[in-house]
């Protein structure tokens, strides 16, 4: 099993050239680590949290990083951009990486980057499954007719290829069972949200399983998000984690995200998230890592090390932890079959 980190937000009280300063510490630390994925999400107007663009980011992080890294965009928001545009900006990016990018792709869930962007929110489905289907065709075809519900054109000559053939891996997030049909459809690999408690997990890896092979497709392992939190025991690494990660928590619940609820997480914050953190000793932890993968033959576990208010010190002693005490035991996850 491989291990990667997510770069997140920060407070946009924090000076943006401090902001960047932060951040290459970060992947730095990652790196020596033995981390081999370095991913970055997506939001706009964000208020007082700040995340910077992933395309620009992971073009300046391709000079920093060795030639094993893979860097990915988990996730580009698809439903807020005209398919030419993302298209170009994503082949141009894995010219840029030398062939390591992975285009995480997702539909969006707040409603107010759409009406900022003019994109109807009740449109975002329809939006990333055309858009997806149109991007491949840009990537991989000489002249593309496109006549769709959103974009129409004749004769588009693409002038961009990535340098991946046919072309980079995409990774489609999903958390319902339609959600990870459509991910099985239209994707590459299925990423597994941070908030899924392990019952659910193993339904919705056979959901996904049965619908590749249901079209003919290959079976690929997932990649999964998931916090992590190392403590003299669970329940210490758990009060570590609230005091690290609540007031984020309670921003993600505030801005839409259905996963949480805000009482629960302001007034229980260890009960809200005991389902879905790994958190304990390194032991303990390799324990729920290792029932995780009994159930769903990860390839990946990507991990966010940093939250608001953590000094770049704190992140790099958080993945000097890692480094030291769950990164070199992934090797006991051998692959399981498929």
């Amino acid at each position: 099993m491989k291990l990667g980190i997510i770069i997140g937000d920060v407070r946009t009280s924090v000076p943006p050239a401090e902001h960047l300063d932060q951040l290459l510490r970060q992947v730095e630390a990652a790196q020596r680590n033995g981390f081999t994925h370095i991913t970055i999400g997506q939001h706009f107007m964000y208020g007082d949290l700040r995340w910077l663009q992933p395309v620009p980011v992971l073009a300046r992080l391709a000079a920093e990083v060795d030639p094993h890294i893979t860097l990915a965009t988990n996730i580009v928001v698809v439903p807020l951009y005209h398919p030419v545009l993302l298209a170009e900006e994503l082949a141009t990016l894995d010219i840029i990486t030398a062939g390591r990018l992975v285009v995480g792709a997702g539909i969006g869930y707040r409603t107010q980057e759409f009406e900022y962007l003019g994109v109807p929110y009740g449109e975002r489905i329809s939006r990333f499954e055309e858009s997806l289907e149109l991007i491949r065709r840009l990537w991989t075809e000489r002249k593309v007719d496109h006549h769709g519900r959103h974009w129409r054109f004749e004769g588009a000559e693409p002038h961009l290829r990535p340098v991946q053939q046919p072309h980079p891996q995409i990774w489609i997030g999903a958390q319902s069972a339609p959600g990870v049909r459509r991910a099985a459809r239209l994707g590459d690999r299925w990423t597994i949200s941070p908030r899924e408690p392990l019952p659910a997990l193993s339904r919705l890896w056979e959901t996904y399983r049965r619908e590749r092979e249901a079209l003919g497709l290959p079976v690929r392992p997932p990649i999964m998000r998931r916090d992590l939190i190392l403590g003299r025991d669970r329940t210490d690494a758990l009060e570590r984690f609230g005091a690290m990660a609540q007031g984020r928590y309670l921003a993600y619940a505030n801005r839409e995200l259905a996963a949480l609820d805000a009482d629960t997480v302001a007034s229980n914050f260890s009960e809200a998230v005991k389902d879905t953190v790994l958190a304990g000793s390194p032991d303990q932890v390799i324990d729920q890592l290792r029932a995780i993968h009994d159930a769903v033959p990860l390839d990946a576990i990507l991990v966010r090390p940093q939250w608001p208010d953590m000094s770049a010190a704190d992140v790099v002693n958080y993945l000097d932890d890692l480094g030291r005490d769950i990164a070199p035991r992934l090797t006991e996850f051998a692959a399981a079959p498929l």
